[in-house]
């Protein structure tokens, strides 16, 4: 009771707000209102059958199988949960999503007990200092707790620092990053099913590149899973 009152002391003084529409949030709430969580567009994705996004990456990487948790959109709540997560310290929001996706592939996808490492798309060193932390992290992290597997974030290497990709169409991605990303010990992932984790997908060319330097490593096999996806 105690704690109770001391939250709804704080909640007062310091008003926690949802970070889909900026309401304050009531007791029991965690980073968005039931009515945002309510509306967060679910892709329904579990890894189990073909979806879009598996055809991202048709005729361009021989991946496994893609999932993305949400669809984005330029106007709505997950640009918002982003957003926050990337550029405003809010990492608790992947921890959040890692979560929820995670439970959901555990419970009804194929990927339980199949994953052996999970490793987020790297941020350049320089980029990884300015910002003071990966904003893919939190998320894999807890997409590992939840599929039993490793989470591993040393050995796909960002070589170069580019500038955003998000104005970019697909050629000019692919050709600003290709070869930005290298693999530190080719054989810690021999005979490994790596799932390779991002925020968005948009064209694909990010997690393409990063896919097919993954499968330079003996005998290992990629699936692709994001936060959410453009549709």
């Amino acid at each position: 009771m105690l704690t109770n009152i001391l939250n709804d002391i704080n909640s007062i003084l310091a008003p926690r707000v949802c970070f889909g529409c900026n309401a304050h949030l009531n007791r029991g709430e965690k980073l968005i209102c039931t009515t945002c969580r309510n509306d967060l567009p679910l892709t329904d994705y579990t890894f189990n059958d073909e979806n879009p996004v598996d055809r991202i990456f048709y005729g361009r990487i021989n991946i496994k199988k893609a999932s993305s948790m949400l669809y984005f959109s330029e106007n709505g709540i997950v640009r918002e949960l982003i957003h926050h997560l990337k550029y405003k310290n809010q990492e608790q929001i992947g921890t959040f999503l890692g979560d929820w996706y995670g439970q959901i592939l555990k419970d009804n996808g194929e990927l339980k007990n199949a994953i052996d490492v999970i490793i987020p798309v790297p941020l350049h060193k320089k980029k990884l200092r300015k910002r003071g932390y990966n904003q893919v992290a939190s998320f894999a992290e807890r997409l590992a707790f939840h599929l039993n597997a490793e989470y591993v974030d040393n050995i796909l290497v960002k070589t170069a620092n580019t500038k955003t990709q998000t104005k970019k169409g697909r050629i000019g991605r692919w050709q600003n990053i290709k070869d930005l990303y290298i693999l530190s010990d080719h054989n810690a992932l021999r005979n490994k099913n790596v799932l390779l984790v991002d925020d968005v997908i948009t064209t694909g060319a990010t997690m393409e590149n990063c896919a097919k330097v993954l499968s330079q490593a003996p005998n290992t096999n990629v699936y692709i899973a994001s936060m959410a996806v453009v549709p």
